[in-house]
């Protein structure tokens, strides 16, 4: 028994089987103040633990197992009121990308890899507005696309009433940790501008088109089919790729969604 120190206290080794943790997470915890030792011997450094810390450090495991960030764990041990709340929410936000992803396999196991009727079209300037918006990554590009239709949905523009209300999304050909997303609100058949909105010009010319029918978040598998009949033929081609949203997600089912791949041609020099 050490001198002076109460013998209720346990080596590191002991504790962490107690526990369940290696040594090496006990000494990172005491390092970050999740679990300090009990007692640090000041002569060896040897750390001691009381067994009544057994439960904290077996909590720590099980929040680690939920996947619980470090910091978010010291949170929770604190007692801070909705400390799991931001976790839970990345968490499902996980799951829902993981099951677009699936949903996506099974496309493919389903159907092959993607392929799709391409046909050349040429597309003249439009007059829009357009609101940009920038995702925090690929994963992020729906909800972002989603918050600037909503911006621009019944609001930019006062239009006859017969005039069907055409959106455009663009998108940049290359998706890195932060990707600039614009959508465009097509004005022809519109009176007047409202809202504060600014009309500017859609660049036109020749694009490789394909027509998409099914969810939104599976238009990956077009675009690549589109970017591969490109390459098949050597044609040079330039951002954005753009989608325009033919069908209305309100009162359409999401695999009859219809929506037209487009990659604008390049003139060859």
């Amino acid at each position: 028994m050490l001198v002076g120190v109460r013998d209720d206290l346990l080596p590191i080794g002991q504790f962490a089987r107690l526990a369940r943790l290696s040594v090496k997470q006990l000494r990172h915890y005491g390092e970050l103040g999740l679990l300090e030792p009990a007692y640090v011997d000041p002569d060896s450094g040897y750390r001691y633990y009381r067994a009544s810390q057994a439960r904290v450090a077996l909590s720590i495991g099980l929040l680690r197992s939920l996947d619980v960030p470090l910091a978010v764990i010291g949170e929770v041990l604190s007692g801070a009121l909705g400390a799991l709340d931001e976790v839970r929410d990345s968490l499902q936000e996980e799951l829902a990308r993981r099951s677009r992803t699936l949903a996506s396999l099974e496309r493919v196991m389903t159907h092959g890899l993607p392929a799709a009727n391409v046909r050349v079209v040429s597309e003249p300037a439009r007059r829009v507005a357009v609101v940009r918006e920038v995702a925090d990554g690929p994963q992020d590009i729906g909800r972002v696309t989603s918050a600037a239709v909503a911006r621009l949905v019944g609001g930019p523009a006062s239009r006859a009433p017969d005039v069907p209300v055409r959106l455009v999304g663009l998108f940049p050909m290359d998706l890195g940790e932060v990707v600039k997303v614009e959508v465009a609100y097509v004005l022809e058949g519109v009176e007047a501008l409202t809202g504060g909105a600014r009309a500017e010009v859609l660049p036109g010319g020749r694009f490789a088109t394909a027509t998409h029918v099914g969810p939104y978040d599976q238009i990956g598998l077009t675009v690549h089919a589109v970017l591969a009949w490109c390459a098949e033929r050597r044609l040079r081609i330039g951002g954005p790729i753009r989608e325009v949203y033919v069908s209305d997600p309100a009162v359409t089912p999401a695999d009859e969604l219809v929506t037209e791949v487009m990659v604008c041609l390049e003139e060859e020099q």
